[in-house]
């Protein structure tokens, strides 16, 4: 049992415009943009990280915006929905907002007893908003969402799956437990609970396997303290059978990355060193950063990519 493991670190996913993206997380949904890089395998592509003010792992939503990049085909085998937490009495406001924004897929309702608003993405990314009782950690407040209504970070994210069963399984070797069931949703959350804990798996058994691409979740990352407890897990997942990568330095987390048996890639992330490590805390995201083997390219790159603001 890997005990460890503490809740969701990130989410990363995959958009078709830079700007359009920056603008639909800072804007609409009011996040800040705690970092702006690259990715590390394509230079040329932002990697934009949104989330609460200093992105507070279990709020930091990723993004790989290759320029034109075609739609995604959603189906099994990806992650489905990214749900954030909001305040009781939140959803109004939210409705409200998302409509005068022009959001797609608006679609109100419930889920376990809790009121949700469940919403597109400008990829056709599916998301929602949860209230959430009891919530205690702090929103950004700097994008326009009043404090009493702004997202708190993550609730879950769910796993289409034709088939759930070793999903449950690694889940719970992961130190999740099956808390509900409802349906083709099984409810899973990390023992003891805590925040952005819940994972819920929706067992499809015929749909079509998905395909990755605009609008797509390229992975789903699992918080862990510090190095030593990433290595510790990381040992564990191998001796299970798992094609566990080696730890790779991502400048503001170090990760490992393993593929499911229902084919979502996993990624397990330390808490440490935070996007605080090469910015102050006020201005966070503002200036382009650089993994250290791209920097006597910076030239280049900056002239390559879009500016994110008009």
């Amino acid at each position: 049992m890997l005990q460890e493991i503490k809740g969701l670190h990130h989410v990363t996913s995959m958009a078709s415009d830079a700007r359009v993206n920056n603008a639909f997380f800072t804007g609409t949904l009011g996040l800040r943009r705690v970092k702006t890089t690259v990715n590390f395998d394509a230079p040329d592509v932002y990697h934009l990280y949104y989330g609460d003010e200093i992105g507070t792992p279990g709020s930091v939503m990723t993004y790989f915006p290759f320029p034109n990049m075609g739609p995604a085909r959603h189906g099994a085998g990806e992650v489905g929905t990214t749900v954030f937490s909001v305040p009781k009495g939140a959803l109004g406001y939210w409705r409200g907002r998302l409509t005068a924004a022009g959001v797609a897929g608006l679609s109100e309702g419930s889920s376990f007893g809790g009121k949700r608003l469940d919403f597109d993405g400008p990829d056709g990314d599916r998301f929602a908003v949860l209230e959430v009782e009891d919530d205690r950690r702090a929103p950004w407040t700097g994008g326009g969402v009043p404090e009493d209504v702004a997202i708190r970070g993550f609730h879950s994210v769910s796993l289409r799956l034709r088939d759930g069963g070793a999903t449950e399984e690694l889940l719970g070797f992961m130190n999740y437990e099956r808390v509900e069931q409802a349906g083709a949703v099984t409810r899973m959350a990390v023992k003891g609970g805590g925040v952005a804990g819940t994972i819920d798996i929706e067992t499809l058994p015929g749909a079509p396997a998905a395909q990755l691409g605009a609008g797509s979740v390229h992975h789903v990352a699992f918080a862990v303290e510090d190095r030593a407890a990433q290595l510790a897990v990381r040992k564990a997942i191998a001796e299970t059978g798992y094609q566990v990568t080696p730890v790779i330095d991502r400048d503001y987390f170090w990760a490992i990355y393993f593929r499911t048996p229902g084919g979502v890639l996993f990624e397990v992330a330390t808490n440490e060193p935070g996007f605080t490590r090469d910015e102050d805390c006020a201005h966070l995201g503002e200036a382009l950063k650089l993994p250290s083997r791209y920097e006597h390219a910076r030239d280049r790159i900056e002239a390559h990519l879009e500016p994110l603001a008009a």
